[in-house]
């Protein structure tokens, strides 16, 4: 998954015989932000690559050839993927679906089955799956801390039919039962709201910026750039100063769960 940028940021390092620590500590910036970038999966900021440049003795370069920020990050599902194993605080805005990491079997495959164009029932179930190994990272009971924010049209959109339905929204109720994650609802309600045109992922790390998430219909973006990913936080933040209170919100989830079972 490396990229030319990332590969050309290594080879300056190993030919100046530093180690991505070394490199670290003469650039002001962690081991693990290093690794991402060279990996691909992180794009310095420009101040970040100034300092590189600085570090490595080359020039400009690594400065004036960052790459494009509003390009979609080519294969940039695997990024996320791997960086949700590394964040220590993790906030989803679901739009249409419940997050990836929260779905369950049923509700995930029957998400997969209705992709555009068709894929295959092998393919299917490799991509179940990757989905559920993706919800492992809620084995650990403290890390990371996960806070959900659901629109209510994910509730009311009825993807596999009630019974799938009533069992999905019944896992997140026990989730946030058990205190494993924190979900709130924005209701219908409420009308226009500040995340309505995209779905989010925010996600903070232990030793590096943290990082936004956002997806559309032809556009996915891996947001580095501290000013996008402060407007995204912004953003999550005022969403949640409208959003029914976490009470109000399971309360409704368990309603509509119930509907669910009574139509089914």
């Amino acid at each position: 998954m490396g990229t030319i940028y990332g590969d050309w940021l290594k080879a300056q390092r190993e030919a100046r015989g530093l180690t991505q620590q070394e490199l670290a500590d003469m650039a002001f910036m962690t081991r693990s932000h290093i690794a991402h970038i060279e990996a691909g999966r992180r794009v310095p900021s420009k101040e970040d690559a100034r300092r590189l440049d600085k570090a490595l003795g080359t020039g400009d370069v690594l400065t004036s050839f960052l790459p494009d920020q509003d390009v979609a990050a080519p294969d940039h599902f695997e990024t996320v993927r791997l960086l949700e194993q590394e964040a220590v605080m993790i906030r989803e805005f679901a739009l249409s679906f419940v997050p990836g990491i929260l779905q369950t079997e049923r509700y995930a495959r029957a998400v997969l089955n209705r992709r555009f164009p068709p894929v295959s029932g092998e393919e299917c179930d490799k991509r179940v799956i990757t989905r559920l190994e993706r919800a492992q990272i809620l084995d650990d009971p403290m890390t990371p801390v996960v806070w959900a924010l659901l629109d209510e049209a994910v509730l009311r959109r009825q993807i596999g039919g009630p019974d799938v339905m009533a069992e999905q929204i019944d896992h997140l109720v026990q989730l946030a039962e058990n205190g494993r994650v924190h979900v709130q609802v924005m209701p219908f309600s409420l009308g226009s709201h500040s995340l309505l045109n995209n779905m989010v992922t925010l996600m903070w790390f232990k030793d590096q910026p943290p990082m936004a998430y956002t997806e559309g219909l032809y556009m996915s973006k891996v947001h580095d750039a501290p000013s996008v990913v402060q407007e995204v936080q912004h953003r999550y933040d005022f969403a949640l100063g409208d959003a029914l209170p976490l009470k109000e919100s399971l309360a409704l989830l368990r309603t509509t769960a119930r509907d669910y079972e009574h139509h089914g």
